[in-house]
């Protein structure tokens, strides 16, 4: 059925924009069977770019290969044609940053039970064999008090990750580890520590190795400055864990996940053996 005012691509029906960056946009849409879902597709200058059209195909295939219930689902595909797209599950809920700013950081139980299902969230993409590569705060929204994460745009299969160009970082500042800064590869590690420094935000409302310019921030991570004030245990004692600098002294993601057992209405501490 066309609506007058909506625009269509396939046979999604467009009806609002809800994020922009770049290279990209992602509507809100209704899919044939008048689903909610999520439609990302380039910016309208760059569809017809390879590099973004490639971009765009490994962001879909990466996230088909991960389940759970922390990471955004995709549904369809189309990349040939005028105007290449996926989709995805919506998420009907706010991006961490907005919802930290807007209700303040969080504590006790609430934090506890980000983090650890953050962690089950990121162990099971790692256990896809799939490295995200920019887990921040604004690419983890927040539904129904559940964290899930969003945004494959950099995501690659681990197996293929190669040495990071010179001068090239990728990743946002801040939230990436040391290794990366110097021109190290990005690993599971690396998403450890991304965890690390998004949970730190979560818990203090302010970006761990603070704002400012890129280089002051970097040379932050470099030093192992986080500024983790007014976080509590027992996430304090594994964010500092997670921040380590030698990227081998990081634990795993799946060995955070397993430190917090899965209860109802959150995750509840479970203690280090």
């Amino acid at each position: 059925m066309n609506v007058i005012g909506v625009r269509h691509l396939g046979s999604y029906d467009l009806l609002e924009p809800v994020g922009e960056g770049a290279t990209s946009v992602v509507h809100r849409a209704m899919d044939p069977y008048r689903r909610v879902v999520a439609v990302k597709e380039p910016r309208g200058d760059l569809a017809g770019d390879p590099a973004i059209r490639r971009r765009l195909a490994r962001e879909a295939q990466t996230m088909a290969r991960v389940r759970s219930p922390y990471v955004a689902e995709v549904f369809d595909a189309c990349l040939e044609g005028e105007r290449p797209f996926i989709v995805t599950e919506f998420v009907a809920g706010v991006p961490l940053r907005d919802l930290v700013a807007r209700f303040g950081p969080m504590r006790g139980e609430m934090l506890t039970g980000f983090a650890g299902r953050l962690a089950t969230g990121l162990a099971a993409i790692h256990g896809a064999g799939v490295l995200h590569r920019d887990l921040k705060p604004g690419n983890v929204m927040v539904a129904a008090g559940a964290p899930k994460i969003i945004d494959f745009g950099i995501a690659q299969d681990a197996s293929a990750v190669r040495q990071t160009q010179a001068g090239v970082l990728t990743g946002t500042p801040g939230y990436v580890g040391p290794e990366l800064i110097d021109g190290g590869r990005s690993s599971e590690a690396s998403d450890v520590f991304s965890w690390a420094a998004t949970v730190a935000f979560a818990a203090t409302g302010r970006p761990p190795f603070g704002a400012g310019s890129l280089h002051g921030v970097c040379f932050r991570v470099l030093r192992g400055a986080a500024d983790l004030d007014g976080v509590s245990e027992p996430v304090v004692s594994l964010l500092r864990l997670a921040l380590r600098r030698d990227p081998a002294a990081r634990p795993s993601a799946a060995w955070l996940a397993g430190r917090l057992t899965v209860g109802e209405p959150g995750l509840v501490f479970a203690a280090m053996s």
